[in-house]
Order: structure tokens, then C-alpha cells, then sequence
């Protein structure tokens, strides 16, 4: 990770957080795309790289990836009120809604259109998370080591199912060394 955010006002990461937050169906994976554009594009509070990389600390921290990762861009930008203020700001929509919309939808939940309606957010929300794969895809396979890696634990979860705590320990590890051969070979040269 390299330097500390953009800093930034309070409201101002909040209101951010909360647009964030409002459009982020389907979860962690859905919200990429969304936070790319608002912290790293509109804002310039971090690169894509930086995202990247707070991204897979949310994966790897216990507790929702999307409010872990709202979290840490948040305490990166101003600290542990910063920190407060985004988590905040993302989960404030969700909150909202479902306390107005739980009664409605249990109303409604047997109502065909209302099912029909929730159908296609979940098409939606598949293709929101291919463009999150994709686009970490592009930053994260950078080399024959790490695509070596991507493959091996594709297929390991096709075929097998393992925790994902084993895979991203084992991939910590794999990368760890991978990165130590890198090193010592060019110290060698």
C-alpha cells in the first residue's frame, strides 16, 4: 500500500460513503466498480492500485468486505473519525431501507411482479460482479506467478470447495515466497 489518502472533510466522506452505499447491491463485490469511480476517479483520494489492495484487506479481515473496505479508505483519509464516518455513511442507507421497506416487502412478497422485480436486480448484480472481476483481474494478474496462482485456486474451488480462509492463507504464503525468489534473484544479478 503506498501513501496515506487524500485528506478529506468529514461530510464530505460521509455523503460519499453513503452514495456508495446506496447503490451497492448484491454486496462487497458489486460495490468495486462504484467505489473505483467515486474514491479514485471523482476524488483522488487513492489510486487503483491503493483500492486494490484495501479491497483484499477487507476480504481478509472478518466482517462484511464492503463495510471493511468503507472502513479503511475512511480511516486512511482522516484517520479513526475518518473510519467511523465511512463505515457510517455506507451502512446509513441500508439501514434506512430496510426499516421502511421490510414492512412493504413482507406485504408484497408473495406478489409475482415483486418477485419478478428482485430476479432481475440479481441478474444485475452478477454482472456488476464480472465487471469487478474483470477489473481487478487486470491490476492483480500482472505476471506468470500470479496467474499460475489464479488458476490453481479457480480450480481448487471448482472441484473442491475448500474454506476460503485456507486459500487466501495458502495464497498469502504463495505470494510471500514468490515474492522472496523475486528478491534473491535479483540480488543475484
Amino acid at each position: 500500500m503506498q501513501e496515506k489518502c487524500k485528506r478529506e472533510s468529514l461530510w464530505t466522506l460521509f455523503i460519499t460513503f453513503m452514495k456508495i452505499g446506496a447503490m451497492t447491491f448484491g454486496g462487497g463485490y458489486a460495490m468495486l466498480p462504484l467505489l473505483q469511480k467515486e474514491v479514485v476517479n471523482n476524488h483522488k483520494w487513492c489510486s487503483e492500485a491503493d483500492i486494490l489492495d484495501y479491497f483484499a484487506v477487507g476480504q481478509c479481515t472478518p466482517g462484511i468486505i464492503a463495510v471493511n473496505t468503507s472502513t479503511f479508505i475512511g480511516y486512511k483519509t482522516r484517520g479513526n473519525l475518518g473510519g467511523i464516518v465511512a463505515t457510517l455513511g455506507f451502512i446509513f442507507p441500508s439501514f434506512l431501507i430496510i426499516s421502511l421497506l421490510v414492512p412493504i416487502l413482507e406485504a408484497f412478497e408473495t406478489n409475482r411482479y415483486v418477485a419478478m422485480a428482485l430476479a432481475g436486480i440479481r441478474v444485475c448484480v452478477c454482472a456488476l460482479i464480472t465487471v469487478s472481476v474483470l477489473t481487478m483481474s487486470k491490476k492483480s494478474i500482472i505476471d506468470v506467478p500470479t496467474f499460475i496462482l489464479m488458476a490453481l485456486v479457480l480450480l481448487v474451488m471448482i472441484f473442491f470447495s475448500p474454506s476460503p480462509i485456507i486459500l487466501v492463507i495458502v495464497s498469502t504464503i504463495y505470494g510471500i515466497v514468490v515474492s522472496m525468489l523475486k528478491v534473491k534473484k535479483e540480488v543475484k544479478k
